[in-house]
């Protein structure tokens, strides 16, 4: 084990000016130097093809904190040979918008181009989106916004219709490794850290460049000797938060991880799911909601069950709370992923709405409607109606729809689980039902 003995730091000399920050040290200077974008980057990405043929457009840059968004901008105005500023729409308003636009247009007419970065351009309101629009249409400005947000909802169908929406990845371990090693070469020295604390140490970014090297920063201005294993390196620095916003973007994917998951009938990944909603601060209430749904949508009548078990796992986990009754949201979750599906009455149903909607107001059939008072008796309701008890098989094969109209199908079960039995029932039901409409005819 490495000696976790602290020395003081020794003080800055006077009237030196402060190291510069490692994750300034490091930054690019031309776009192939980018690590972890060559979707975008490479020769035959939208980024290469744009500025190999020399026409770049206005783009909105979307993807999570650290993988290199206001540093492609700059290289961008570097390559493009434009005036670069940067904005942040948390910083800024309409005054400040103002004055950037003024100093573009002079630009603009002295001939020399500008590009404006602008950060969390989503936090912009629509007004402020709109005062974009004439300039980027005349050309004063190339406008590259960046995001975390999806841009198809926080940004106006306008200002969207005018830029290129480009996604930029979260940076994956080997992304995060090469950057660690760019960072060593810069300081001159190894991390002081075992293979596995290294691993352990890039984890904790989760995906971050920015993040990795700020951990890279303070790990190596440790008075250590030796290196550093995951126990000792995990006493001194905190994993990184997963980056989980319950009402935005991460909300709705990870949602929909854990359903398409449980669909899919994997239940390790259907757990690993749940956990990181639960790990992320999600309500566990929410989560129950959820996967009773799930329930209902994607097993339905294959495993009827399956539903009594959700409403149980709920109630157990409102009467328990956390984490005790999370368990039983976790065993809620392995039983969906291991019933047998079926979606044939969701489908159904969708098909039975859809059928109403058409339908309009069509009267059900006289003969099963009920006749209270003698006029309605006049009108021929409940003339003719066979009681199915009475009836041979307990079945009168009676029409049930409106008068006229074709007799669809709408619930067509599958060969699993217990709808095969149902599918059964339904076979035998229509058969039945052809063979009264046979005798009616004779």
């Amino acid at each position: 084990m490495a000696d976790l003995f602290d020395g003081p730091e020794p003080a800055a000399p006077a009237g030196r000016p402060a190291a510069r920050p490692l994750a300034d040290r490091i930054r690019p200077a031309q776009l192939s130097d980018v690590i972890g974008q060559a979707k975008l980057l490479s020769p035959d990405g939208p980024l290469g093809a744009m500025l190999a043929a020399g026409s770049l457009s206005s783009l909105i840059l979307w993807g999570p904190p650290g993988v290199g968004k206001t540093t492609i901008a700059r290289l961008l105005a570097r390559r493009s040979d434009r005036h670069f500023v940067q904005i942040s729409a948390i910083f800024s308003g309409v005054a400040d918008l103002r004055k950037v636009f003024e100093a573009a247009r002079l630009r603009h007419d002295q001939g020399r181009g500008t590009l404006l970065f602008v950060d969390e351009i989503h936090r912009f309101n629509k007004a402020q989106q709109d005062s974009f629009l004439p300039y980027v249409e005349d050309g004063t400005i190339v406008l590259v916004g960046a995001t975390t947000e999806n841009p198809s909802f926080e940004l106006n169908a306008a200002l969207l219709s005018r830029a290129q929406v480009l996604i930029l990845e979260r940076l994956s371990l080997t992304d995060l490794e090469l950057l660690a090693q760019r960072a060593e070469k810069d300081m001159g020295r190894a991390l002081p850290l075992t293979g596995e604390a290294r691993d352990r140490l890039l984890e904790m970014a989760d995906g971050d460049g920015r993040a990795a090297l700020n951990l890279i920063e303070q790990v190596m201005a440790w008075k250590v000797t030796g290196k550093l294993d995951p126990d000792a390196l995990s006493k001194r620095l905190m994993r990184r938060a997963a980056k989980y916003d319950k009402s935005g973007d991460e909300h709705y994917n990870l949602i929909s991880a854990l359903h398409k998951s449980v669909r899919g009938s994997d239940p390790d990944a259907a757990l690993y799911w749940f956990a990181r909603m639960l790990e992320g601060g999600e309500d566990p209430r929410y989560l129950a909601r959820r996967i009773t749904r799930m329930a209902v949508e994607d097993i339905g009548l294959a495993d009827p069950a399956a539903q009594r078990h959700c409403l149980d796992a709920w109630a157990l986990y409102e009467r328990l709370g956390s984490p005790e009754g999370e368990l039983a949201l976790a065993q809620a979750v392995v039983y969906l992923a291991l019933a047998p599906k079926s979606n044939a009455v969701y489908v159904a149903y969708k098909a039975a709405r859809d059928l109403a909607r058409r339908t309009g107001s069509q009267m059900p059939p006289a003969h099963i409607l009920n006749a209270p008072t003698e006029l309605m008796k006049g009108q021929g309701y409940g003339a003719g109606y066979a009681y199915d008890h009475d009836a041979e098989d307990g079945f009168s094969g009676q029409n049930y729809f409106p008068d006229g109209m074709n007799r669809p199908v709408l619930y067509t079960p599958v060969e699993r689980g217990f709808e095969r039995e149902l599918k059964k029932r339904v076979e035998w039901f229509a058969g039945l039902r052809q063979k009264r409409r046979g005798a009616e005819r004779k």
